[in-house]
């Protein structure tokens, strides 16, 4: 006979949270482009799943966070009016490098997140998942549930557009 699985054992709720949290971080962050939002949003989800474990079967509960996160972060986005910026992860490193270097560092760091920002969302999602998640472009597919024809079309456009926006950048300089 088999055994249900209750999301609200502790146990299988802290497996769930384990397992998943990161991953759906990086999917909000990488689908909106914002962590700090992305990590407050992933707490919240995991709430609501505490809140709802004796209605939710065991099988569905990473659609429901994925569902719920995807939710709470529109409904964010839309209360806020926030425009999408990306988190600044500077990590300080105390060495010998003069002050300039550090500036010109910064300042690349700002470049890049602005113009991968610029991108359209569905782009930026695919590009990021390729070159920060290293998923190829099979992977994407399945993630995104798209073709792979679309996901290599959508990286592909993702490509001339940094370049577009790089050229941009570079003649207001």
């Amino acid at each position: 006979m088999n055994k249900l699985i209750s999301v609200c054992d502790e146990d299988v709720y802290n497996n769930l949270y384990k397992t998943h949290a990161e991953g759906l971080r990086n999917h909000l962050y990488y689908k909106f482009g914002n962590l700090a939002q992305a990590e407050d949003v992933v707490q919240e989800s995991f709430i609501k799943l505490w809140a709802k474990c004796s209605t939710i079967i065991y099988e569905k509960a990473v659609g429901f966070l994925y569902t719920v996160a995807k939710n709470l972060f529109i409904d964010n986005l839309r209360s806020k009016k926030v425009a999408l910026k990306f988190e600044k992860n500077t990590v300080k490193t105390y060495n010998h490098e003069d002050p300039y270097f550090h500036l010109r560092t910064k300042e690349f760091q700002e470049k890049l997140e602005t113009t991968i920002s610029a991108l359209p969302e569905k782009q930026r999602e695919a590009f990021l998942l390729n070159r920060i998640e290293k998923l190829t472009y099979k992977e994407i597919a399945l993630r995104l549930d798209i073709s792979q024809t679309a996901v290599e079309k959508r990286i592909a456009k993702a490509l001339v557009k940094l370049k577009e926006l790089t050229e941009l950048q570079k003649r207001s300089f």
